[in-house]
């Protein structure tokens, strides 16, 4: 690259940090600016811990940033402007003067760059329902966490999410019930073994599973399903289902159904190709042309395929398409037991399943693991 070329990272997630710590190790004659609206990072995968009044790590992302060469600007992003390569942004109350690009005393500025990385992850998507946003809480976003009460919590989606929440919870055993309601068995997108392992672990916890119950309205006091049933709680989580900003659809790029970034096989926007995206906000294609499920495993292996690719494109090389497969998909049901999936090249479930407490330590150190490759230990 000739001169300072100006690289900027929107969000400062799994996927956003894989592709800054890269970048900083491995491009020349550049910037790195990383924009995030929070000023800490929290494991996301770590949540349901903090939802079931666990307390979980934070990391200062000004202090993990620079020592790895890499700016931090904390501020709303506001806008996108992909024709002047501009980010528009808007201070934060709280946020200290100065930081980063940021002018002192301005409200309201822009940052300029060269090549974009768009990795703005996703959140809880509270339009499932009514009353979802009036009176359900989510785990998908550290601002959504707070330790629920103690007494009845109703838990609505029986995927991942709502899973290791509702054994989290109940473990706890600081609510007086659990039930945990959806579509489908828990876990049914799994093998027959791993799906027999959840339920037991679930049930043996205190849980209440109640499959095909499909929630039309949130409740003050609890939830309404289609068959007219009123289930009672004091709390209601909501874990069916993630959106993702629409700050791509707004600015004009490529982008889905969902608002996800349109990419081509190295991750580049197919509309704007200075612009790079990953992670939950991204489109990518995957095992058997099946876009890439959102995820943590998904996040950091592409984030660093992006700092890859531009660190080649600068250097003159076209990178090689992406391949990505997965290899396990991991479940914690509290902290002594857990499901681990071993899957096949296609993202199917294989034969072979972990359970148990040897299954809680094969999780815990994946999770640690992705915290060392963004660069947290």
């Amino acid at each position: 690259m000739t001169g300072q070329h100006r690289i900027v990272v929107l969000g400062a997630g799994y996927a956003g940090l894989a592709a800054a710590r890269r970048l900083a190790r491995t491009s020349r004659d550049t910037t790195i600016t990383v924009v995030d609206s929070r000023a800490e990072f929290v494991e996301r995968v770590r949540l349901h811990q903090e939802a079931a009044g666990q307390r979980i790590k934070r990391w200062e992302l000004r202090k993990l940033l620079e020592r790895k060469g890499a700016e931090f600007v904390q501020a709303r992003i506001s806008g996108l402007d992909p024709v002047t390569k501009q980010v528009h942004l808007e201070e934060l109350a709280g946020s200290p003067e100065g930081a980063g690009h940021r002018p002192s005393n301005i409200g309201e500025w822009s940052l300029a760059y060269d090549t974009l990385v768009y990795a703005l992850g996703s959140a809880a998507d509270r339009s499932g329902a009514p009353g979802v946003a009036e009176y359900a809480r989510s785990v998908a976003t550290p601002e959504d966490v707070r330790a629920l009460p103690e007494g009845r919590v109703i838990v609505v989606g029986s995927g991942s999410t709502g899973i290791e929440l509702a054994a989290e919870l109940a473990e706890s055993q600081r609510y007086s019930a659990v039930t945990l309601l959806g579509a489908d068995e828990p876990g049914a997108w799994l093998s027959a073994r791993a799906v027999e392992s959840i339920r037991a672990t679930l049930t043996r916890l205190g849980v209440e599973i109640r499959s095909s119950a499909k929630v039309v309205e949130v409740l003050p006091t609890g939830v309404r399903l289609a068959d007219g049933t009123v289930v009672e709680a004091e709390s209601v989580v909501w874990t069916a289902g993630f959106t993702v900003p629409d700050l791509a659809r707004r600015a004009g790029l490529a982008v889905d159904e969902h608002g996800r970034i349109r990419t081509d096989a190295t991750l580049r926007s197919i509309s704007h190709p200075n612009i790079y995206a990953a992670g939950d906000a991204a489109l990518m294609a995957g095992p058997g042309d099946r876009p890439l499920r959102m995820a943590c495993a998904t996040a950091i292996p592409t984030g660093g395929y992006v700092a890859r690719a531009i660190v080649a494109r600068a250097e003159g090389v076209e990178p090689e398409p992406m391949t990505f497969s997965y290899h396990l998909q991991c479940l914690s049901l509290g902290r002594r037991d857990a499901v681990i999936q071993v899957l096949n090249a296609d993202d199917t479930p294989g034969a072979r399943v972990i359970r148990g407490r040897t299954g809680a330590l094969v999780k815990e150190l994946i999770v640690r693991g992705a915290g060392m490759t963004v660069g947290l230990r």
